[in-house]
């Protein structure tokens, strides 16, 4: 795609535009591994923010960081049944090292549960030791058949948290206080609503007891799972002897719990925020706030207007905001502002001569409301001083829009199979009915509208009341469920 011409318009080809998008705003570009991806700075950029802000949020509450190998041995993955049979498709597996090949093979790490209760199983002993709550950033890697940048790559970066508890109820209490972390994450930071619930046992983690779910929607009407918490009960601790000695004396199994989120939560503030124009980076995210180009037409100009254009960059950085100066000069203004469009910088600001000489700048939101205006002309010190609150109602806003574009395009209470049919095989969308818990049903659905049950809401996550038939016919409903297609 050449650099002059527009992005694919998201109503044409969604996917397109959404691959042109990445690419065009530098997040990320293709690797020579079939499936792997390179970070650029700008993207890399957006991950640290949201590193920043989640490793705050789990020190917060008591957690800490450590880090575990990349390779794990292969019988470590095949001691949990359930484990070894979700992940194995997904492996990739070194067989030689040195020179010759390995007496057992290795399995480069697709998730982290059995080389960390492997080493939790040494540490504790008795109940004082719990409970151990962990955190690790790291890459993880899963042989995937169809990639597609930040929403599927065979190599991703995430943070995967492991917990080890004296009893079951704590390991809830765990598994669903990080379940409201994350959507508390996502919709301050990312500005991205979710709906949390339960996984369907065909949905759930492999190994899990339980797995809970944070389901966005994204602008073509299709689920994004951003993130999971996982109830893993003592399934791994037997496996790999995590016990310890209870308060009475005796010998119990510990209880474990896991969850993760990754860089897709890059994909998904791109397919949620970006326009035709490109992406829009939520302000709390951005790498840069504003960009500051100065426009000077000839040489005279350009020794005033620069040192002013640094002038403001400092006052900005003193207000506490992430600002820059674009002053290469090999580049047209033109060139700049196309650029930091489409890498969806928040706003822009504009120093001209004629700006300098009036003590005015050019102020340019990067999203504007209908009818409102594409450039202000403003006093210097009235823009200064107004940007933290214009890029606090930015972020309200973002998070606004997606909450009534989701609220247009979910149905609740449907009863009708025919309805649900129509609509995930037409306009797509979030759809709420009952389901009597029959896994029939769920093949039933997927085989008719390629939709998967993304998560049951429940009286605990938001659902008022339980629809009474089930949809798949005259059973009664057990549970209210959310249905949609898929990323």
């Amino acid at each position: 795609m050449a650099k002059g011409k527009g992005l694919t318009p998201r109503a044409v080809d969604f996917s397109a535009w959404y691959n042109e998008a990445v690419q065009r705003a530098e997040l990320a570009d293709h690797a020579p591994v079939r499936g792997t991806m390179v970070i650029r700075p700008w993207g890399y950029g957006i991950w640290e923010r949201m590193q920043g802000a989640l490793d705050r949020m789990f020190k917060d509450t008591g957690h800490e960081n450590a880090y575990f190998p990349l390779l794990i041995p292969m019988n470590f993955i095949e001691r949990e049944k359930e484990h070894v049979e979700g992940f194995k498709p997904e492996l990739a597996v070194v067989t030689h090292a040195g020179g010759k090949e390995l007496e057992e093979p290795l399995v480069v790490r697709p998730t982290s549960e059995t080389i960390i209760y492997a080493m939790y199983a040494k540490w504790v002993q008795s109940y004082r030791d719990l409970p151990l709550l962990i955190n690790q950033w790291a890459n993880v890697m899963r042989w995937e058949l169809r990639t597609r940048p930040f929403l599927r790559t065979t190599e991703f970066l995430w943070q995967e948290g492991h917990t080890a508890h004296a009893t079951r109820e704590e390991a809830v209490e765990e598994t669903l206080g990080i379940l409201a972390l994350y959507r508390r994450f996502m919709e301050e930071w990312v500005a991205l609503p979710v709906v949390t619930g339960r996984k369907s046992e065909s949905e759930k983690f492999a190994g899990a007891q339980e797995t809970y779910t944070c389901e966005a929607m994204m602008q073509d009407r299709r689920a994004l799972q951003a993130g999971t918490s996982h109830h893993l009960g003592q399934s791994f601790a037997r496996q790999f002897g995590l016990t310890f000695q209870n308060e009475e004396g005796t010998e119990s199994y510990a209880w474990n719990t896991s969850w993760g989120v990754t860089t897709r939560l890059i994909g998904a503030m791109v397919m949620t925020h970006g326009d035709d124009r490109g992406i829009v980076v939520p302000p709390k995210l951005a790498p840069a706030q504003v960009v500051i180009v100065p426009i000077s037409p000839t040489d005279a100009d350009c020794s005033v207007v620069v040192p002013k254009a640094h002038e403001v960059r400092e006052r900005l950085a003193t207000a506490g905001l992430r600002a820059r100066v674009d002053d290469r000069d090999h580049l047209s203004p033109g060139a700049k502002f196309y650029e930091w469009e489409r890498k969806g910088v928040p706003y822009r600001i504009e120093i001209g001569p004629r700006d300098l000489a009036r003590g005015e700048v050019v102020l340019v939101p990067r999203v504007r409301e209908e009818g409102g205006k594409r450039k202000e002309f403003l006093p210097e010190k009235e823009a200064v001083a107004g940007l933290p609150d214009r890029l606090g109602a930015l972020q309200a806003a973002l998070l606004e829009r997606a909450q009534a574009r989701r609220e247009r395009h979910t149905y609740r209470g449907v009863e009708r199979w025919e309805e649900l049919v129509e609509i995930l095989n037409g306009p797509g969308g979030f759809v709420h009915t009952g389901w009597s818990g029959d896994p029939a049903v769920e093949a039933r659905v997927k085989e008719a509208t390629g939709g998967t049950l993304r998560c049951m809401p429940g009286p605990d996550f938001g659902s008022e009341s339980v629809p009474k038939r089930c949809i798949g016919g005259s059973e009664p409903a057990e549970v209210e469920v959310l249905w949609a297609k898929a990323y």
